[in-house]
């Protein structure tokens, strides 16, 4: 089985995942990729993925992608039928007003609301910006009663960001929402389709995690489970050419997987970064390296599970991270996809050990 890459993409961008609400995700992986792999599903609702040919006395290479989105959760309803709300994951107060959201009901059915603001009309001076706790969503109610009763929506309900997928055939760039991180979990699977049938040395595992954005949970479990001796970590990580030069930008679109260095979570295993650079060289794989001041990955929980695991983190960028939409390019999430195949094809066990 081949994937088509867009058409993964667009279904794993428009599905709704906040963080502990996962469901249509997972579900849809299970239903399209549950007679390909053996999955195993867990009460946070991770997804191990095993390949059919799993023997499981091999050294292990854990494939990982989380599978939550930034997002929101009902606090409290106020009388005249708004609702304040809480952040699921880092969100700036700046980028957050007047954009639509979906949330989902006590029926499981999500229900279009939009992140109220004031019209003009009503402002006199300037306007300060407004923090997220004082913002409310509006679904068109007119008192409490009414969102609790006709719309079914009670505190706790997530609220996910809405917005369309598209692929520009032309410049082969993709514009979706969540692709912190779906174009992540669709590098596992198209990872592990790449490898299918093929004898290696390794055992690889694929993993979809949920519960990133707010901590890396669920990769805690999941590295529990699979115990891997390396982990490749697939990332939608921000980019950065809009606003930085040539010289400073890290994680510009058109250029390649994106090699991560540091975080705040991870100083990278300097001898498998030099494996990952050394194989993109030979194999004509674009990459670029990134060494962040902020930020982190499913990489910090893993690489300090049991003994240690080496990790690598592949990133694709993405234009405008943690908002409502992002631009992404296909080449960079093929390069992704790309360098991990070629790393695991050629992983001896006195290569892991070397590491």
């Amino acid at each position: 089985m081949k994937a088509n890459s867009i058409e993964l993409i667009k279904k794993l961008s428009n599905a709704y995942g906040a963080p502990g609400f996962e469901d249509d995700v997972v579900e849809l992986i299970k239903k399209d990729y549950g007679h390909v792999f053996n999955i195993k599903e867990d009460s946070m609702r991770n997804l191990v993925l095993y390949r059919k040919n799993h023997t499981g006395t091999k050294p292990s290479i854990m494939l990982d992608g989380h599978s939550d989105e930034v997002a929101f959760i009902i606090q409290s309803i106020k009388a005249n039928g708004t609702m304040r709300f809480l952040p699921l994951g880092g969100w700036m107060a700046q980028n957050v007003p007047a954009h639509k959201v979906m949330i989902k009901n006590e029926d499981g059915n999500y229900i279009e609301g939009i992140i109220a603001t004031k019209p003009p009309h009503f402002i006199t001076g300037e306007v300060g910006l407004q923090p997220i706790s004082d913002m409310v969503i509006d679904v068109g109610a007119t008192s409490y009663d009414e969102v609790i009763n006709v719309f079914k929506i009670e505190p706790g309900s997530p609220v996910v960001p809405h917005a369309e997928f598209s692929f520009n055939e032309v410049t082969g760039v993709m514009l979706g929402k969540a692709f912190d991180n779906r174009l992540g979990c669709g590098c596992v699977l198209e990872t592990l389709l790449a490898l299918e049938g093929l004898d290696l040395s390794v055992d690889v595992i694929g993993s979809i995690s949920v519960q990133e954005e707010v901590g890396c949970r669920g990769a805690k479990v999941n590295a529990n489970t699979i115990k891997p001796d390396l982990a490749i970590v697939f990332e939608g990580s921000p980019a950065d050419d809009t606003f930085m030069d040539k010289y400073d930008s890290q994680g510009a679109l058109k250029k390649g997987t994106q090699i991560r260095h540091y975080d705040r979570s991870l100083i990278a295993n300097h001898r498998l970064i030099s494996l990952a650079k050394s194989t993109a060289k030979e194999k004509k794989i674009p990459y670029q390296c990134a060494v962040r001041r902020g930020g982190g990955t499913d990489a910090g929980p893993i690489h300090i599970e049991e003994s240690s695991v080496p990790c690598l983190i592949l990133g694709t960028p993405v234009r405008y991270a943690h908002t409502h939409y992002g631009f992404s390019a296909l080449t960079d999430y093929k390069t992704s996809i790309d360098l991990a195949v070629e790393l695991i094809r050629n992983m001896t066990v006195d290569t892991l050990n070397s590491l």
